[in-house]
């Protein structure tokens, strides 16, 4: 299956380091070689680096892993195919406007029997994943529910996107990111974790490569950064575990609201 990688900061912070351990899944260190992605914002605006071809040998992923583009809100996706052919238009992360910002979105897993479950007709898929169907399919749900203006309150709107994320999870693995560039939600299926980082900070080492990093020397003390990974980036850090259909919203790398659709 594909891995996930995600982050929310209170301020902007650039990626290099976990992009640089989930880009080595991406033909070296794991089997995810059929495309990759990365979505960076700036404020209302985003900026997409996408390839068809595996992260551990683009030249596109070597220029994010030198080049440290600083943003609050990060999206990115490194692809095993299992619905639709190794295509660019295939590559997550995949992105639609709605309420006049760019929602973005990433998923992890497989599923079965979706077709007609996934009547859609404002928003249309471009490729033929089952993930990118998923997510019109999200999107024309919270359209119909709370309509074409945005609603005051989106912590309703977000927990209604778990419960949607939940039917989902019926018909397979649905490990899901999504952003609308200021809230950043993760919906755990099997496998996704996280880590907020805070002072004190400290250093960090990459399971997938020789790399380690001082935080202390790259931050400052009010710096708290988030980020969301599939399985750990790191050896020498406790990430948290989410379970079988947890989830969680951050907003400048703080929890806002956060529940389980076990519950």
């Amino acid at each position: 299956m594909c891995e996930l990688l995600a982050m929310s900061a209170n301020v902007p912070t650039d990626i290099v380091f976990s992009f640089t351990g989930l880009a080595e899944r991406g033909g070296v260190t794991g089997p995810h070689v059929d495309g990759w992605g990365i979505t960076f914002y700036e404020g209302k605006g985003n900026r997409t680096f996408k390839d068809a071809c595996p992260s551990s040998e683009s030249h596109v992923a070597k220029l994010i892993k030198s080049y440290p583009i600083k943003s609050e809100v990060v999206v990115s996706h490194i692809r095993q195919a299992n619905r639709g052919c190794v295509s660019l238009e295939n590559t997550h992360p995949f992105t639609r406007e709605l309420w006049g910002r760019y929602w973005t979105y990433a998923h992890n897993g497989q599923l079965s029997d979706y077709e007609s479950k996934f009547s859609v007709s404002r928003f249309q898929a471009v490729g033929d994943t089952d993930s990118e169907l998923a997510f019109c399919w999200i999107l024309e749900k919270v359209v119909k529910r709370f309509g074409e203006r945005k609603p005051d309150d989106l912590y309703e709107v977000f927990s209604y996107i778990a419960t949607l994320a939940d039917e989902i999870r019926a018909l397979g693995v649905f490990n899901m990111i999504l952003s609308d560039g200021e809230y950043l939600m993760s919906f755990c299926s099997n496998n996704l974790c996280h880590i907020t980082r805070r002072a004190p900070f400290g250093k960090a080492k990459l399971i997938d490569t020789d790399v380690v990093i001082d935080f202390d020397k790259e931050t400052t003390p009010n710096d708290i950064v988030t980020v969301i990974a599939t399985r750990p980036l790191t050896d020498n850090e406790q990430w948290q575990v989410l379970t079988p259909g947890e989830w969680k919203l951050f907003r400048k790398g703080e929890v806002v609201l956060a529940g389980s659709t076990l519950e």
